[in-house]
C-alpha cells in the first residue's frame, strides 16, 4: 500500500495577527516581499552566478528584493543573459565579470561593486570548477586550478568585503561547498579536498567574526542538475539518483531557499554549519 501525501487542498483559514507573525518567515524563504520588508534595500554578492546554482540564486535574491552583484569569469555572455532577464522582470541586478581566483582580480571585482552601493548585506561564495580523474593522473595544474577557483577564490573575495561588514556590524557569508566535502568523492579527490577546506574555513571564521554581528555558514549540495554533470554518462546520472534517498537529483532551486533563509534576521542564531541539501545522499 502506497503512502500518499494531499498537497494544495485549498481549504481557507483566517489570516490573524498570529498566523501572519508565523507565516512571515516562509515570506522570506518564498522571496515573497512586502513593503515592510527589512530585505527591501539590501545587497547580495554572488559569485559563480553564470552555472545552475548561481543562476538560481540570483533568481531567488532578486525577487526577494535585494540588489544582486552578479559575479561570473569563463561565461560572460551566459552572464549577460542572466542580468538582462533579471533587469527586465523589474528587479536590480548587475553583473561582474573578473577572475576571483587572484588576489587582484578579487580586489578589483570588491571595488566595482562597491562603486555601485554603500554597503553589502550578503556574501554568497559559490564560483566552483569541477574534474573527475584518478588521483595519480592529477597533475600540478590541475590541483592549482581547483584549488585557485574553489577554495583561494572564496578567501580572497571574503577577504575583500569583510572590512565593510566588520564596519557595519552585521553581515551574512553562505559558502557554497559540496557533499564530496563532507563524504568524499572517487575520482574528484582535490575536488573533494578544495570543498573540504571550504567547510572549515566556514566554522573558523564564524568564531573570528560572530562578536561583530557576522554569521558564516555553508550549504553542501548534493548531487545537483548542472553543467558539472554533463560528463556523467546516463547509467551513472541513474545510479547517483538510485543512491538519493528522494528518488531524484537536485536543481538550483533547491539550494537557493536555503541560501535566502540563512541571509534572513530569523537565521541570526545559525552560524558556522555546514548544512547537507542532498536530498539524504550522505545518510
Amino acid at each position: 500500500m502506497e503512502c500518499q501525501i494531499a498537497r494544495g487542498c485549498g481549504l481557507p483559514f483566517l489570516a490573524t495577527n498570529e498566523t501572519k507573525q508565523i507565516m512571515a518567515p516562509m515570506a522570506v524563504l518564498l522571496g515573497k516581499k512586502d513593503e515592510g520588508s527589512a530585505i527591501m534595500g539590501k545587497t547580495a554578492v554572488i559569485t559563480g552566478a553564470s552555472g545552475g546554482i548561481g543562476r538560481a540564486l540570483a533568481r531567488q535574491f532578486a525577487a526577494a528584493g535585494y540588489q544582486v552583484f552578479c559575479g561570473g569569469f569563463s561565461h560572460g555572455q551566459k552572464l549577460q543573459d542572466l542580468v538582462n532577464r533579471l533587469q527586465e522582470e523589474g528587479w536590480k541586478a548587475e553583473g561582474i565579470q573578473a577572475d576571483l581566483s587572484s588576489p587582484d582580480g578579487a580586489q578589483a571585482f570588491a571595488q566595482k561593486v562597491l562603486k555601485q552601493c554603500s554597503r553589502i548585506d550578503v556574501l554568497i561564495n559559490n564560483a566552483g570548477v569541477a574534474q573527475q580523474k584518478l588521483f595519480q593522473e592529477i597533475t600540478d595544474a590541475d590541483w592549482k586550478r581547483m584549488m585557485g577557483v574553489n577554495l583561494d577564490g572564496v578567501f580572497y573575495v571574503t577577504r575583500a568585503f569583510l572590512p565593510g561588514m566588520i564596519r557595519q556590524k552585521e553581515g551574512r557569508i553562505i559558502n557554497i561547498s559540496s557533499i564530496w566535502g563532507v563524504c568524499g568523492a572517487s575520482c574528484e579527490v582535490h575536488y573533494s579536498a578544495s570543498k573540504a577546506a571550504i567547510a572549515g574555513m566556514t566554522k573558523a571564521l564564524a568564531k573570528e567574526v560572530g562578536p561583530s554581528g557576522i554569521t558564516v555558514n555553508c550549504i553542501a549540495p548534493g548531487v545537483i542538475r548542472t553543467p558539472m554533470l554533463d560528463s556523467f554518462s546516463q547509467q551513472d546520472l541513474a545510479q547517483l539518483v538510485q543512491e538519493t534517498p528522494v528518488g531524484r537529483l537536485g536543481t538550483g532551486e533547491d539550494i537557493a531557499p536555503l541560501a535566502l533563509f540563512l541571509a534572513s534576521d530569523q537565521a541570526g542564531f545559525i552560524t558556522g554549519q555546514v548544512i547537507c541539501a542532498d536530498g539524504g545522499f550522505a545518510l
